[in-house]
C-alpha cells in the first residue's frame, strides 16, 4: 500500500513541475536570439573585439607609447613604434604606431589595454562575430582595428 502511495506523490510531483514547465512555455516570449537575422542584446560594458579610433579631424588616436602592450597580461598586443613625419603627420604625439598587431588567441578581453591607454585609442567594441576557420585571421592588423566591422548588436539598458 505505501508502494502506491508514494507512485501516486511521485506522479503528483511530477505533474506540478510539468504544470510550471507548460505555464511558463505558453506565458513567457523565447529568450532565444535567431542571431544573424536579430540583432544580439548586449551590456554597454561588454567587451568584445579589439578598435582603434581616430580624431575627427582623421588623425590616429594613438600615439605609439606602448603601454597597452605592456599593460597586456597575455602579451596578445604587439606595437612598433615609428616617429612622426612633422610635413605629414599620422597622429598629433611625436610618435605613432607603425604596426599595431592583437592577437585575439591569446586576449583574455580583460580590457586593460583599454584602461592603460592614456588618449582612449584602443578599445572594446560590441562586435561579437570572432569565430574563423583561418588561424591568421585572428591576428588583426592596425588597418582592421582602424576599420572595425559594424557590430549586429544592440547595447541594452544596464541593470
Amino acid at each position: 500500500m505505501s508502494t502506491l502511495k508514494e507512485v501516486l506523490e511521485g506522479t503528483r510531483e511530477v505533474a506540478k513541475a510539468m504544470g510550471v514547465t507548460l505555464k511558463t512555455l505558453l506565458t513567457e516570449p523565447p529568450v532565444t536570439v535567431e542571431y544573424p537575422d536579430e540583432p544580439m542584446a548586449v551590456y554597454p560594458r561588454f567587451r568584445g573585439r579589439h578598435e582603434l579610433r581616430r580624431y575627427e579631424n582623421g588623425l590616429e588616436r594613438c600615439i605609439g607609447c606602448c603601454l597597452c602592450e605592456a599593460a597586456c597580461p597575455t602579451g596578445a598586443i604587439y606595437v612598433e613604434a615609428a616617429e612622426n613625419d612633422p610635413n605629414n603627420p599620422v597622429s598629433p604625439g611625436e610618435r605613432y604606431a607603425k604596426v599595431y598587431e592583437v592577437n585575439l588567441l591569446r586576449c583574455i578581453f580583460c580590457g586593460d589595454c583599454e584602461a592603460a591607454c592614456p588618449v582612449e585609442a584602443i578599445v572594446l567594441g560590441h562586435y561579437i562575430d570572432l569565430a574563423s576557420y583561418n588561424r591568421r585571421d585572428f591576428i588583426l592588423t592596425k588597418e582592421e582595428l582602424l576599420n572595425p566591422p559594424v557590430p549586429n548588436t544592440v547595447v541594452r539598458p544596464d541593470a
